[in-house]
């Protein structure tokens, strides 16, 4: 009986120990897994936390504002582009030079008359006077040739009437009579109390003035030239390393220095006039001339900036230059990654156009570029926080 009772004990004891030993073994276990989910979720937020580390905040109503613009990327045409310099120069046809008819000392006509002053067709610019030369006035000495010219035609036509002279010598004395009157209406109506005016031949601008007051004159001799300033002309200079890509050029950009404008000639009904075949004397330069309309903003003689755009090339990446920002020769981009948040990313820069410029890596199709107003993010993220603003994730 002793025995029974003493083995009951026994297997009681070791049976509670088991049982001891499971729910130990079992809570071990819950508190592992729990350890490993805790490290799983505290790595998770470290990655959250990591992946938005260089995060710039930038809140949408102050996007609104200053008229931030993000331009979703997607593969686009992009010419072939060569970057030289050129001149603006008015086309042909569109300026005239206004030279003297007489010989004499200039005077102006105006006060206001100087290099681009508008002026109207038949509008008087200079006086011609000769009053005070050896010779003479003109006018005075144009019309007295004329009078004694027509006295000596008509005396003439009567006598050959009665046969005194002969029909050779009628006609030179005709001859002589209609050289002296084409000479003397030439300049008769240009008569005035200052001396022969000369006016504007067409409506347009003073591009040029070549004298002075007081200055004499050869007949002949150039005063002013006038402009239309309707049509220009570009005339692009390119190295001679380009000449085989010349034929591919189709069209141009081009700045002037006094305008942060860069014209397209595609938007101002532009055209391809030539391509130089060969360099000037003395010139490693290559000429392209194109024609446009000038919709104002350009000065004639101008020396610009040239894009010469070519053959396109699809599926590029391309942005506007206002896009890119630069810092110590590096070039970066801002690209949205949500609402209110945007990410510094560097890129890698090819040709530009003097609108756009190829993106060679750094962006990828899909992503979010400031196009407009990235120099606003840029100084959000010179600073560490945009006060009064939370941003969780």
């Amino acid at each position: 009986m002793n025995k029974i009772v003493w083995c009951l004990m026994i297997g009681g004891a070791l049976t509670v120990g088991c049982g001891s030993q499971n729910d130990q073994k079992k809570t071990t276990v819950e508190q592992t897994s729990e350890e490993v989910r805790l490290h799983s979720e505290h790595q998770a937020e470290l990655a959250a936390e990591a992946a938005h580390a260089d995060e710039i905040v930038f809140p949408k109503a102050q996007a609104e504002r200053v008229g931030l613009k993000v331009e979703k990327m997607e593969p686009t045409s992009f010419c072939e582009v060569i970057r030289c310099s050129g001149q603006v120069l008015a086309a042909q046809g569109d300026e005239m030079v206004v030279a003297a008819p007489v010989a004499g000392i200039v005077s102006f006509a105006g006060t206001r008359l100087t290099e681009g002053a508008s002026v109207k067709r038949g509008a008087r610019l200079f006086f011609l006077s000769s009053r005070e030369i050896a010779t003479g006035d003109i006018y005075t000495r144009t019309k007295a040739a004329y009078d004694k010219a027509k006295a000596d035609y008509e005396r003439a036509e009567k006598l050959l009437a009665d046969r005194i002279v002969s029909q050779r010598e009628f006609d030179q004395i005709k001859l002589a009579y209609e050289q002296a009157r084409t000479e003397y209406e030439a300049i008769a109506p240009a008569r005035s109390d200052r001396g022969m005016a000369v006016s504007a031949p067409m409506s347009g601008f003073l591009t040029s003035l070549a004298v002075k007051e007081g200055d004499y004159v050869e007949m002949g001799t150039p005063l002013a030239t006038v402009s239309r300033n309707r049509r220009l002309m570009l005339r692009a200079e390119v190295s001679q390393k380009y000449y085989n890509r010349l034929q591919g050029i189709r069209s141009a950009n081009f700045k002037a220095p006094y305008e942060a404008e860069v014209y397209s000639l595609k938007r101002l009904n532009g055209r391809l006039v030539s391509v130089g075949k060969a360099s000037s004397t003395g010139s490693y330069l290559i000429p392209v001339t194109f024609e446009f309309d000038n919709r104002g903003g350009v000065v004639p003689g101008s020396f610009v900036e040239v894009w010469l755009t070519g053959t396109p090339r699809n599926g590029v990446i391309a942005l506007p230059l206002s896009a890119v920002t630069e810092q110590q020769g590096v070039y970066y981009v801002y690209v949205r990654i949500d609402e209110e948040g945007y990410q510094r990313r560097e890129v890698k820069l090819g040709p530009d156009d003097g609108e756009k410029v190829c993106i060679l890596s750094g962006v990828v199709p899909g992503d979010e570029v400031v196009t407009d107003g990235a120099v606003h993010v840029r100084m959000a993220a010179a600073s560490s926080a945009i006060p009064g603003h939370t941003h969780n994730h």
